[in-house]
């Protein structure tokens, strides 16, 4: 079943002599449960198009459609309630709150959208990333792999339609790079959880079921690995 499609996106920055296109015309289909990493070098576009598909940004043209809504037709307001609620989004740099336990950090976007957590769930996630004796600790008293746990906890925590990954493993060594994409694995196996993973890592992206290469801002390839 297909739980993401954008058609003809295109993102253009800047008017006449500046303008640049970011992206040229990006048709995407992803099934729910896939695991997809979307690779190219810095400047192919990859991270403009994730903000698009997790709507932070708006194409300049074309339609995407995660999980049966329209997001490019959103307002601002809309599109917020529906990255708190569908999407979840994780990036290279942590975005903890350093005055908050890790817990409280974990329960951020359901305790803003006035949700109680599945308990069985939070404990079932925390457990699987390997935190769960973490959760009264600040931030600052973890490791950068173990807080980057954290940030992907919380982005499981409200069951999302789609996990976006924009280089979870860029600050980490590869040592924690290869724990954090594990525990990535395991998400998408054993809590179903479908992912789309931005990278400039090749051996990185080797990791996923399914590789997109982005060229210019255009699709250059998409290969099924498994």
């Amino acid at each position: 079943m297909e739980i993401l499609r954008c058609e003809g996106v295109e993102k253009v920055f800047g008017k006449g002599e500046n303008q640049v296109t970011a992206l040229g015309g990006i048709n995407l289909s992803v099934e729910r449960g896939e695991f997809v990493a979307v690779v190219g070098a810095s400047g192919s576009g990859k991270s403009t198009l994730l903000h698009i598909l997790g709507s932070v940004d708006k194409p300049t043209k074309g339609t995407v459609t995660v999980d049966g809504v329209c997001i490019d037709k959103l307002n601002a307001t809309e599109a917020a309630i529906f990255r708190r609620r569908k999407v979840g989004l994780v990036y290279q740099f942590y975005n903890l709150i350093p005055t908050l336990t890790v817990e409280k950090n974990i329960l951020l976007p359901m305790l803003l959208d006035r949700r109680k957590p599945n308990v069985e769930y939070f404990q079932t996630i925390v457990e699987t990333l390997g935190i769960a004796d973490k959760m009264e600790s600040l931030p600052s008293q973890l490791s950068g792999g173990q807080q980057q746990r954290v940030a992907i906890a919380r982005s499981l925590v409200y069951r999302p339609a789609i996990l976006f990954a924009d280089e979870p493993t860029g600050n980490l060594d590869r040592k924690n790079a290869g724990e954090i994409m594990d525990l990535l694995k395991l998400s998408n196996r054993n809590l179903k959880q479908t992912i789309l993973l931005i990278t400039h890592d090749e051996k990185i992206a080797l990791e996923a079921d399914r590789i997109v290469t982005i060229e210019d801002g255009r699709i250059a390839g998409d290969q099924k690995r498994r």
